[in-house]
């Protein structure tokens, strides 16, 4: 009973990740969540692989001694970094982590060309190419580095003209490629879906993997019996920078009024 009724855990580099708690949130009431954005090391997406599962080991390990039944990497750079490092260290634990959407992309396109928008840290591992090898082979996909997006999401710039100018300029050679189908490789881009809707054309879909996610950790944790039962529970927030920054950001994109707790690791 106890175990079931521990949190769950959810990490990012920063707040990209809320947009994976909010899915989880609206799937599982129930469910005690804590959120950690590792905001004082964003963004991994330009780090090395090495330096990315140490940042994760430490959080790893704090949500461990907590009793988390089960962690989320809500990102996609952590996620190929150093997803398979923590199931390797904690074998008894439920850990998911995030992907491409390569495959229901794939299935989706109409003009067989798929474009990805990602950070540098996902679009060169070894794990994006096993999806490409695994899911593409029969459609074309074209990738997009997209430096300096997370660092303005990261401020709450969801709308400026700077962002408008560097969002359009990584999307615009995607169109030109002829891609009807964009993958959100990064878990900070959903939060720009309402300018993508302006940006893009509508017969173009724009594809990311929250709510995936979410439906897999709740068939984990009603495998293992672990599904919290009873009333709606509350979110916890810590971060490794300044708390009030997050504060600020978090009634942007999340509910207002929220506090957030000092990780010192």
């Amino acid at each position: 009973m106890a175990k079931r009724e521990g949190p769950v855990a959810v990490m990012d580099s920063g707040v990209g990740g809320l947009s994976v708690l909010a899915e989880i949130r609206q799937r599982l009431p129930n469910e005690t969540l804590h959120y950690l954005a590792d905001c004082g090391h964003v963004p991994y997406g330009e780090k090395s692989p090495d330096y990315i599962r140490e940042r994760c080991r430490h959080i790893a390990a704090f949500f461990y001694q907590q009793g988390a039944k089960a962690m989320v990497l809500a990102c996609n750079t952590a996620t190929v970094a150093a997803v398979a490092d923590l199931r390797a260290h904690y074998p008894d634990w439920l850990i998911v982590g995030m992907e491409p959407a390569v495959k229901p992309a794939a299935a989706a396109t109409r003009s067989g060309i798929v474009g990805v928008l990602a950070t540098t840290g996902t679009l060169q591992s070894a794990k994006f190419a096993a999806l490409l090898d695994r899911f593409a082979s029969n459609v074309r996909v074209v990738t997009q580095p997209c430096p300096g997006l997370v660092e303005l999401i990261e401020t709450g710039d969801l709308t400026s003209p700077v962002l408008r100018t560097l969002l359009g300029s990584y999307v615009e050679p995607l169109l030109a490629a002829g891609c009807d189908t964009l993958i959100l490789g990064c878990t900070h881009y959903p939060f720009l879906k309402p300018l993508l809707a302006e940006t893009v054309p509508p017969h173009v879909a724009v594809i990311d993997t929250g709510a995936a996610v979410a439906r897999q950790l709740e068939r984990l944790l009603a495998g293992a019996d672990l599904l919290a039962r009873g009333p709606a529970r509350s979110t916890r927030f810590w971060t490794s920078a300044e708390p009030r920054a997050l504060m600020d950001i978090l009634p942007v994109l999340w509910h207002p009024s929220q506090d957030v707790e000092r990780f010192t690791s």
